[in-house]
């Protein structure tokens, strides 16, 4: 690696929540730099969840990236001329990344439905640890757990 490593940018609270978590996830949901687009898009699923669930939709999106963010992952090593899938821990970050991206993955999927829908529907899933974004969580640490054997050649 060479040069410095990039300092960490810290992200703005969104001006609703005033929540970092929710302003990082509108940057994600964010395609061609179109910021208040994205906004109303997450707004109006959070109170699409809200309503459903009656119960704060701060709440409810946290406790839904919880369910989807994985614990254990695999990362690829090479060891004697041979790739070993080798489980790791997932930092904290990369959790959160992890489950902002498969969400967003999961609602971009569906088809037939403004995106607010789409993605107040995967919310509501992820809370009661259903749906597409938490199967991918599920087959991630299946594969992490199926590869345990090599655990041994983590650093």
């Amino acid at each position: 690696m060479r040069g410095k490593q990039a300092p960490k940018r810290k992200i703005d609270a969104d001006p609703k929540y005033g929540s970092p978590v929710v302003g990082k996830f509108i940057n994600y949901v964010m395609q061609a730099g179109k910021k208040s687009i994205a906004q109303k898009i997450v707004y109006t699923a959070l109170e699409k969840v809200s309503e459903q669930l009656k119960k704060p939709a701060l709440e409810i999106f946290e406790k839904a990236v919880a369910n989807v963010a994985p614990l254990l992952e695999v990362r690829s090593k090479r060891v004697g001329g041979a790739n070993y899938q080798i489980p790791m821990q997932v930092r904290a970050d990369r959790r959160q990344q992890l489950a902002f991206r498969w969400i967003l993955t999961a609602a971009r999927s569906k088809k037939g439905k403004p995106m607010a829908e789409k993605l107040a529907s995967e919310i509501l899933a992820a809370t009661d640890n259903q749906g597409d974004a938490v199967k991918k969580k599920q087959d991630v640490q299946r594969m992490a757990e199926a590869n345990r054997a090599f655990a041994h050649f983590a650093r």
